[in-house]
């Protein structure tokens, strides 16, 4: 037993997995094991597992609710952690949310309507929780989360709780410069007073838009690639010939060429040979250089 092991192990009791599968932890039902698996239930216990992988030298690593991201085949070296039920609570106080990390982000979103505040109807139909949301600076249809964050509350890679503010964490497009390792505990947003119905009307018709064009009924993990500057991904991709094109049992969908979906059994190197052709394909036609939004996790080939 691992020096690391063994401290999680007095700690966390049977709670520690060893060699736990992740394929069924993210949205792609792709990726191999990890070495050691934790779910956590408030900042304290956090705290203990990312201090312990410190001292021990072992990487350690924030699943989330397994959405925009790719796990190797080969899986995950070191710690896994997942934030459990605890750090998933909804607080609010007028038009100020607090949200942990674990929270869905779609309930955030129906719960701020149902209370006629305005600023997240963006996030309708946005898979993942409210922490990998904000590491995404997650955005649809003109609004992004970084307009409505005030505060970021999490745990270093030390294992030392740290409080961010919005300007700290230097949102850009689909991207935040957070400390290296740091792990979301809770969110704090300022939203606007706005009218409940009108509200609800723009989340249904941003639900409608959403389903007209983006894949059902088969696991992916969103968008693939990030938008370039005055262009759209998924409008590059289908000029280049990718809409529907196959590696093993991935392709990329033929109702929306920036999601690429798993038809049952694909592997982590099938999503990559795509993703890899699809950046030769289109910058040799159009010139422009695609950058994942999808993030590749664990240990490659």
């Amino acid at each position: 037993m691992s020096r690391i092991e063994q401290q999680l192990r007095e700690r966390f009791g049977a709670r520690l997995q060893i060699a736990a599968p992740l394929a069924e932890l993210t949205s792609f039902r792709i990726g191999g094991p990890a070495d050691l698996l934790l779910e956590v239930e408030n900042d304290d216990e956090l705290r203990a597992a990312m201090s312990a992988a410190w001292r021990e030298r072992t990487p350690a690593f924030c699943l989330g609710a397994g959405t925009n991201l790719l796990i190797s085949d080969l899986g995950v070296r070191g710690l896994v952690i997942r934030l459990g039920a605890g750090l998933a609570q909804l607080e609010f106080d007028g038009v100020h949310v607090r949200a942990g990390a674990a929270a869905q982000f779609g309930a955030l979103v129906y719960e701020a309507v149902e209370r006629g505040l305005a600023g997240l109807e963006f996030g309708e139909g946005i898979p993942g929780s409210v922490g990998g949301g904000l590491v995404m600076n997650a955005g649809a249809f003109g609004g992004e989360i970084a307009r409505v964050v005030r505060n970021v509350h999490g745990v270093t890679e030390r294992g030392e709780s740290i409080v961010l503010t919005g300007a700290d964490v230097n949102f850009s497009y689909r991207r935040t410069d957070l400390p290296p390792r740091f792990v979301i505990t809770r969110v704090d947003f300022e939203l606007e007073c706005g009218n409940r119905d009108q509200l609800r009307a723009r989340v249904a018709e941003l639900r409608a838009r959403r389903a007209a064009r983006q894949p059902r009924g088969l696991p992916n993990a969103g968008s693939v690639f990030k938008n370039p500057p005055g262009n759209f991904a998924g409008r590059l991709l289908e000029q280049a010939g990718l809409k529907g094109a196959r590696l093993g049992a991935a392709a990329f969908s033929s109702e929306h060429a920036n999601f690429i979906v798993n038809l049952g059994g694909a592997r982590a190197e099938d999503v990559r040979g795509l993703i890899d052709l699809a950046r030769t394909r289109v910058e040799k036609q159009s010139g422009v250089a695609l950058e994942a939004e999808v993030r590749m996790v664990g240990e490659w080939r």
